[in-house]
């Protein structure tokens, strides 16, 4: 005849039916912001009960309670094994888990813009088609956060940190066939367990085993920790602000106001600052006043109050919230010998909190550490060449992000580190859509990018070929948006050939506030393909130390304000190929030391210091007066020099 659960005060219900599993034993751990833990010995008539029928199912254990009603274990199976073969019983081994323990077997890598803890935790949750949380606890508001990465992380310590981080911590509640997760940041999240408000304080030597629903030991303890707790951190855009915050919860014991103080605080509004202050002091006293005890009542769980009574010490009996819970349970009525003495059913050691003080969990849960500088690629809205704002910020496609869609909500904001950030001066390079850039993140932080440089790859090679170009060093850029274009500064450092190469697209603008110095040790050439324009505020000079060409295809116009002189050291040429004007306002007067001469055609007329000699007047002419003639009539006819081409600058191919 099988074995019936029915009338017995422990059951075990699975996937297998009601009375395939008897409950033996069972060791239980239960805490706030812990995952559950049972480890059951368990009886079956069967011995060919498959693992993998029961993994990752529900099971439950029941206990009844003397009032009415059942005290329920819930949770997953994790581990399920064949033990031994006792008599008609085969034994087996399962170790039961809540819901929450899966998130330890699953990790990622993501990014999460612009939404709070809560909200976080709900799409962490998403997936978990078992999941059944109660959000119903959490009376605090939470801001968004702008840049949250889980970073190969577990999503349980990914949650987990959150969660301390946010002072939000949780507790389940079983029912049969279900646990809940239940999310609480305040003592308006608890209440008495079921029957179980009032529990009497009753020595273990007086109540013996007359009554077990009464709490036989109760030990109250303290430890020191620090008195306060102070964060700093600061805001680039509000690079002047104050962001010291504080929070004290100090003792009444002396060298109870010791102080921590860290940074940076990841936070750069202060009553932020002062919310997480807060937090973290609160964990640390958490364990300063914590009373530990032992009972048999079976109702108890952590995250319920209970009010303490009939204790001899007055200030004891007050409500306090149960915080962890270690049960043992066992089950004689299967034995074929039942022992004279049975055990008791269930016996718990707990830990407590007075509802004076706020209970935080513990900030355990470490954040994943960058262990170093990581390349993305540049990204930012269709269509654009450059996203950025005012700040010259960017956004990247991560390599291990596989859900960002490598467009402007890929990312944060990242600021670029620059090679001088002055008040409206220094360098300004902004990386440009496509191109990989290198990623530093400030104390390791993965919430804390900074873009450090940019590198090249098969997509985008360097400007010149390599290694036949490995003397070039150059700043060259891209006409944007289209390409087709650039602007580049060059040096070439190849012995014999060095260069610096300057190239503008469109307009070259350059402005000396004071003086400009140039100086050549060869030739210097230049070509302006249209007009060349200059003007000179003050004077001009210009020193030619051999011959000075000048040609125009078209006019040549000078003025001058004032006078106008021109002296040739040895002639003074003008040659018009039609006609030539001399015109003084008032007076021309043109002197020479030996002789003039004017001539049309073949007709002359020459002045000498002693005569005058005309072509109509056939005078004879002195020897000297010929020769200064001759001479006269050459200077004027020499032809101008011929200007030399300039060479063409370098097209930078």
């Amino acid at each position: 005849m099988a074995t019936l659960q029915q009338h017995r005060e422990i059951q075990v219900t699975s996937v297998l039916g009601t009375d395939v599993l008897l409950f033996r034993r069972m060791q239980a751990s239960e805490g706030l912001s812990q995952l559950s833990e049972y480890h059951l010995e368990l009886y079956s008539e069967r011995a060919d009960l498959k693992i993998d029928d029961l993994l990752a199912t529900q099971m439950t254990v029941a206990v009844d309670l003397p009032k009415g009603g059942s005290r329920y274990f819930s949770g997953h199976v994790s581990h399920f094994s064949f033990s031994t073969r006792q008599g008609r019983y085969c034994t087996y081994k399962a170790v039961l888990r809540p819901w929450l323990w899966f998130l330890t077997l699953a990790s990622d890598c993501r990014i999460f813009q612009e939404l709070s803890v809560p909200d976080i935790l709900k799409q962490v949750f998403a997936p978990y088609s078992i999941a059944d949380v109660d959000t119903s606890g959490l009376s605090a508001s939470y801001k968004p956060l702008t840049y949250c990465v889980q970073y190969r992380e577990s999503d349980f310590n990914f949650v987990s940190r959150l969660m301390e981080q946010e002072g939000i911590y949780y507790y389940f509640k079983s029912a049969a066939g279900r646990h809940t997760l239940v999310l609480a940041d305040s003592y308006g999240a608890h209440s008495p367990a079921p029957g179980y408000a009032q529990i009497r304080f009753m020595p273990a030597e007086d109540h013996a085993m007359r009554e077990s629903e009464v709490i036989y030991d109760w030990r109250m303890g303290g430890d020191v920790e620090p008195g306060g707790y102070t964060l700093q951190d600061f805001d680039f855009e509000k690079p002047t602000a104050n962001l010291l915050a504080k929070s004290t919860l100090a003792g009444s014991y002396p060298q109870s106001r010791h102080e921590r103080y860290d940074y940076p605080g990841k936070y750069i509004e202060r009553k932020s600052g002062e919310n997480y202050a807060r937090t973290l002091i609160e964990s640390l006293h958490t364990g300063t006043q914590r009373v530990t005890g032992a009972t048999r009542a079976r109702g108890l769980f952590p995250g319920a109050l209970l009010t303490l009574t009939e204790h001899p010490r007055s200030e004891q009996n007050a409500q306090f919230l149960l915080l962890e819970a270690r049960y043992s349970l066992s089950s004689d009525t299967y034995e074929p010998t039942p022992p004279a003495e049975p055990a008791p059913v269930l016996s718990c050691e707990f830990v407590a909190l007075s509802r004076q003080q706020q209970f935080r969990a513990p900030c355990v849960s470490r954040k994943p550490l960058m262990q170093g500088p990581q390349t993305a690629m540049v990204v930012g809205k269709q269509g654009e060449e450059i996203w950025t704002d005012k700040y010259g910020r960017i956004k990247v496609q991560f390599h291990w992000d596989r859900e960002g869609k490598r467009d402007e909500n890929s990312s944060c904001w990242i600021r670029v580190a620059q090679s001088w950030a002055g008040k409206r001066w220094g360098a300004l390079y902004t990386p440009r859509i496509g191109q990989e850039v290198v990623v530093s993140f400030l104390e390791g932080d993965p919430d804390q990018p900074i873009v450090t440089g940019s590198v090249y790859n098969a997509d985008t090679m360097p400007p010149y070929s390599l290694p036949e170009n490995a003397t070039r060093s150059t700043l060259k850029s891209n006409s944007s948006k289209g390409g087709g274009g650039y602007n580049e500064l060059r040096f070439e450092d190849k012995k014999g050939s060095e260069q610096v190469f300057l190239h503008a697209q469109k307009n070259l603008d350059q402005r000396v506030l004071k003086d400009s110095l140039d100086w050549v040790g060869g030739d210097r050439h230049s070509k302006v393909d249209k007009d060349l324009r200059e003007k000179v505020g003050g004077d001009r000079h210009s020193s030619v130390g051999g011959h000075r060409n000048e040609k125009a295809t078209g006019d040549v116009s000078m003025a001058a304000g004032a006078n106008m002189i021109i002296n040739g050291g040895l002639k003074t040429g003008i040659t018009a190929g039609i006609d030539t004007y001399i015109k003084g306002g008032m007076n021309v007067v043109i002197e020479a030391g030996a002789t003039i001469t004017l001539k049309v055609g073949s007709t002359f007329l020459t002045l000498t210091p002693a005569m005058i000699v005309a072509s109509i007047i056939p005078l004879p002419l002195p020897e000297a007066a010929s020769a200064a003639q001759a001479l006269a009539l050459t200077a004027a006819t020499g032809p101008a020099g011929t200007p030399l081409p300039p060479k063409e600058a370098d097209d930078g191919k």
